[in-house]
């Protein structure tokens, strides 16, 4: 169904109609519950320190010996804050913290270069969406600890970190 469809069909429906359709959808689908719980509730710093809390147990895991180091796990969040429309102050401060909680880790691990490789794409990622939301004097101090993080640890693909950082200049 296009958009301009359900427009019409919305449109011809009475209120009343409307109402327990939108309240159907809540009860049916956990997605719009939590959409319209975040509209009506924004506990956005709530919502980060879970997050926080959760990509931080990837690289330094409370209950189990290994930790799995997966980017998707905070990209996901990254992804989720997104859509719900999280203000894009706390979603670059997670995109940041992703970052710094991966290079903390990479000091005690020899890891392989897909790790490096991804650690590059959240960082063009996240140069693009600051340079986007218009927030580098917030976060640039930040940025630029990262980048020397980088350059001084010997980071492979630094010339590719290198490049995300053109976007700002």
């Amino acid at each position: 169904m296009s958009k301009r469809a359900l427009t019409k069909y919305l449109s011809e429906l009475k209120k009343k109609e409307l109402e327990m359709q939108v309240i159907d959808l809540y009860t049916r689908f956990p997605i719009v519950k939590e959409y319209y719980d975040f509209v009506f509730n924004p506990k956005e710093d709530k919502l980060l320190q879970e997050a926080k809390i959760k990509i931080s147990n990837e690289y330094f895991p409370q209950k189990r010996n290994r930790a799995k180091a997966r980017r998707s796990v905070a990209h996901k969040f990254i992804k989720h804050f997104i859509t719900l429309g999280v203000d894009p102050h706390i979603t670059a401060d997670l995109m940041l913290y992703n970052l710094e909680i991966a290079q903390t880790y990479s000091i005690q691990n020899k890891l392989p270069a897909a790790f490096y490789k991804s650690m590059e794409k959240s960082f063009s990622e996240m140069i693009q969406f600051i340079s986007v939301n218009g927030l580098l004097p917030e976060f640039k101090e930040r940025i630029v600890k990262c980048y020397l993080f980088i350059t001084e640890n010997d980071w492979p693909f630094a010339e590719e970190f290198s490049k995300s950082l053109d976007i700002l200049d």
